[in-house]
């Protein structure tokens, strides 16, 4: 019994340390990037990317919540062009809406989470040509509250896994 309680001392010690020098030494500000290179050209792409309807076909967030609601307002494929969504805790509420648009290159959009917690995000949808194809780069940036810090390897590895799947649904729209 004195074994087992030194291990499991040792194991707090550890996440406890890793959690001060995590809050103490992590970069508040973070970014998630992402790239894939789809078979279409940009313009076939664009379609894909350019209006928050066109997003919300490939956002892998979409589907984690079948009772999701989304309001969209503003015009299609213009700035103001957002929506508002509602849902399960594991999508919770916020908004997002188009700040940028520079025609089959780059959307950029601004997100306000409501819930669970409120919080800022920007995020940019970026197309170059390569070779016969489209380089298709998805960015996030937010902040972080001190708190959260030792979160953040699980949050970058979570955030990796939905642009994989949100980027590989878009090749696959796009390349049909």
């Amino acid at each position: 019994m004195k074994k087992f309680l030194k291990i499991i001392s040792v194991i707090v010690a550890i996440i406890i340390a890793y959690c001060v020098i995590a809050m103490l030494f992590f970069d508040s500000k973070c970014h998630n990037e992402q790239s894939i290179v789809i078979n279409a050209p940009k313009e076939k792409v664009w379609q894909n990317v350019n209006s928050m309807k066109a997003f919300n076909a490939w956002n892998p967030w979409m589907k984690m919540d079948p009772n999701l609601t989304v309001t969209y307002r503003g015009n299609s494929g213009e700035v103001g062009d957002g929506y508002h969504w509602k849902g399960n805790d594991d999508v919770g509420e916020g908004e997002q809406e188009i700040t940028a648009i520079v025609p089959n290159e780059k959307v950029a959009t601004k997100m306000h989470f409501i819930k669970p917690m409120d919080d800022n995000a920007t995020s940019d949808l970026l197309l170059a040509t390569e070779g016969s194809g489209t380089k298709v780069t998805w960015n996030i940036d937010y902040e972080i509250e001190t708190v959260f810090k030792p979160m953040i390897p699980m949050m970058t590895w979570q955030m990796n896994k939905s642009f994989s799947e949100g980027l590989g649904k878009l090749k696959a729209l796009s390349e049909k």
